[in-house]
């Protein structure tokens, strides 16, 4: 197969969604029958610790003859969602002007936790 036939079909139209760390991408894409289908791609930016950085991508292929249901399950879910916690960001770390504080400790400041086994330090669960 030529490197043509591997390469996704180029755009037809597209919209781009920033959103904090990670940025989705809307695009509409012709199958090989001259139809259109939807791509959504969510890029998420991960930094190392040396400072380089790189991107993990999730992408969904949604075709015609599933966007009447998955816009309706779409809207029952998002107005769920609105109806029961509000439009209200309620993490602050999801705010569009969240910025990491960079906290200094010193000896007095840490709290010995190693006679409590069950604690936690350090944990996100975003990614799960």
């Amino acid at each position: 197969m030529s490197n043509n036939g591997m390469m996704e079909k180029e755009e037809i139209f597209s919209k781009v969604l920033r959103a904090g760390r990670r940025t989705y991408f809307f695009d509409v894409r012709a199958t090989k029958a001259d139809d259109y289908y939807l791509t959504i791609t969510e890029s998420k930016k991960f930094t190392n610790d040396d400072g380089s950085f790189h991107y993990k991508k999730h992408k969904i292929y949604l075709y015609k003859e599933d966007f009447a249901e998955f816009n309706t399950i779409l809207a029952e879910m998002t107005d769920y969602i609105v109806n029961e916690k509000g439009e209200e960001v309620i993490s602050e770390r999801h705010q569009k002007d969240f910025k990491r504080e960079e906290y200094s400790t010193t000896e007095n400041d840490v709290e010995d936790t190693s006679t409590t086994p069950d604690s936690f330090t350090d944990i996100s669960f975003e990614d799960i």
